[in-house]
């Protein structure tokens, strides 16, 4: 674990910029106090910015309640430079009033998800893939769909009383894929691509926390269900080699797990397969969810580093087991007066280094 009373390095210095509706606010940008974007793998990104809302001599009294422009369901982008950190619209006006201090405005916003979370359905769909319920579901909330999924359709799907978010995210875990918006197209692969971003400790990685925790690791997971049509049990057996393309020369849990304590098989308890093929899917993405899992980290690491959920974090200078490529599967862009902008972020990895 790293040295608590090792120097603290500088961050660059950056203070974001505020647009609403297309345009720069300077006045908001320079009564910002402090920000926090969230995003996450499965999730939605939220914007959270609080403001000095009292003038000086010239313009005394309260500043930004008059709805001209912080006002709900304007969009709303957060930049640093040329690169967007959020966008989405506000969705929520908070003020504060503290004991002897000025008063505050609070703004929350979240991305276009918003519509899909906000909307409930029963409904089926019969024939469809993945692929085809994301551009379903994208035309129903004037989305532009950006899919790249190869997979088989399915002979029924049922939404029930759930959110066209939830349903997309329920599917999309079955097969492996991650869901997210862009702007206003929404964006469903296997993996988010990009260039890997390289952070070393004592650099851009400025604090990192890391684990290899064998308790949710398991040998192998079994999917169970029944085939209709051919009157038989679907099943499928999913072991290490279905992680295997992403390990490398590192080390898996599943391999680790069965030297240390023997074979630790478990069944799925839910999913229910109807045929082979979709037993199949359903044991492997899930074996590589749970595998990924095996070593997970939490760092916080200099802006401008473009690191964004999905992303590959090449992290070094951390030693022979946790050397190497990691997923952010959660981050945080935290901006205040005190310590500037960083980015703080969660990460995952199927495997650790061979001492």
């Amino acid at each position: 674990m790293p040295s608590s009373n090792l120097a603290i390095l500088p961050t660059r210095p950056a203070r974001p910029s505020i647009e609403i509706d297309g345009e720069r606010q300077a006045t908001l940008t320079a009564a910002l106090l402090s920000l926090e974007i969230a995003d996450a793998i499965e999730g939605m990104t939220r914007c959270s910015l609080t403001l000095g809302n009292w003038g000086g001599a010239d313009h005394p009294g309260f500043q930004h309640f008059d709805r001209r422009t912080v006002e709900f369901g304007k969009a709303l982008a957060i930049k640093v430079g040329d690169e967007t950190l959020f966008e989405g619209k506000i969705s929520a006006i908070a003020a504060d009033y503290p004991d002897g201090g000025p008063p505050k405005i609070g703004i929350l916003a979240e991305d276009r998800l918003q519509d899909l979370r906000m909307v409930r359905r029963t409904r089926c769909f019969a024939d469809k893939s993945l692929a085809d319920l994301v551009r379903s579901i994208a035309g129903d909330h004037g989305l532009q769909a950006q899919v790249d999924l190869s997979g088989s359709a399915t002979k029924v799907q049922a939404q029930l009383n759930q959110s066209d978010l939830a349903f997309l995210n329920d599917l999309a875990r079955r097969e492996d894929a991650e869901v997210w918006v862009e702007g206003d197209a929404l964006h469903a692969a296997k993996t988010r691509g990009g260039e890997a971003i390289e952070l070393a400790w004592a650099g851009p990685l400025r604090e990192f926390h890391v684990a290899a925790d064998l308790t949710h690791q398991r040998t192998a997971l079994v999917a169970s269900g029944w085939d209709v049509a051919e009157r038989a049990v679907a099943s499928n057996r999913a072991e290490a080699a279905a992680i295997s393309a992403e390990l490398g020369q590192d080390v898996g849990g599943a391999a680790i797990l069965r030297q240390a304590f023997g074979e630790r098989v478990d069944t799925l308890a839910h999913g229910l397969p109807r045929d082979g093929g979709e037993a199949r899917v359903l044991a492997e993405a899930s074996f590589r969810h749970m595998a990924r899992r095996f070593v997970t980290g939490h760092g916080v690491a200099e802006s401008g580093k473009g690191v964004k959920v999905g992303s590959k974090l090449k992290l070094s200078g951390l030693g022979p087991l946790f050397d190497g490529d990691y997923r952010a599967t959660a981050v945080t862009h935290r901006f205040d007066n005190a310590k500037g902008l960083r980015t703080e972020f969660r990460c995952d990895r199927p495997g650790i280094g061979r001492p």
